[in-house]
């Protein structure tokens, strides 16, 4: 039950940090973490797969297969801060998500082995991290073409 909590809290408490962000900043950078969402959901269904770890503890049905806390919570409203903070300087932003990324693959996740949430089955830390480091050039790249579009040319 203690987990279970836990997963609900990974995911609802993330969205509510929005609410000390600016109407403009939501609107500005919640495209890329839509996108960001839509990535994971897709890492998941590739992980379920391919069976590269197991989910035992989730919040919705569907959750054996994607860790909603995870994927719509911490690493969506993560994403958006990260962005929010260090978008215009391209190495910052790699080297935030770099470090995030590493402290997901070799801290979080084992500690969600230890509280019985989930493990790691068919693939090691350093390739999950790979995997996930990969989404931050995917993002960041969609982020800067998503803001030529949506700029007005002066006319």
């Amino acid at each position: 039950m203690t987990a279970r909590i836990l997963l609900f809290i990974g995911f609802l408490l993330p969205w509510f940090t929005l609410f000390f962000a600016k109407q403009d900043t939501i609107r500005r950078f919640m495209p890329v973490t839509f996108l960001t969402c839509l990535l994971m959901t897709i890492i998941f269904q590739i992980a379920y797969t391919y069976d590269w770890w197991e989910i035992h503890e989730y919040i919705a049905p569907w959750g054996y297969m994607i860790d909603v806390s995870f994927a719509y919570g911490i690493f969506a409203v993560g994403t958006f801060w990260i962005f929010r903070f260090t978008y215009h300087r391209f190495t910052l932003f790699i080297l935030i998500n770099f470090i995030m990324d590493a402290f997901m693959c070799y801290v979080a996740l084992p500690l969600l082995n230890v509280l019985g949430i989930a493990e790691y089955k068919n693939i090691s830390p350093w390739q999950y991290l790979l995997v996930i480091f990969s989404i931050s050039f995917i993002i960041y790249f969609y982020h800067k073409w998503q803001e030529k579009v949506f700029t007005p040319s002066p006319n």
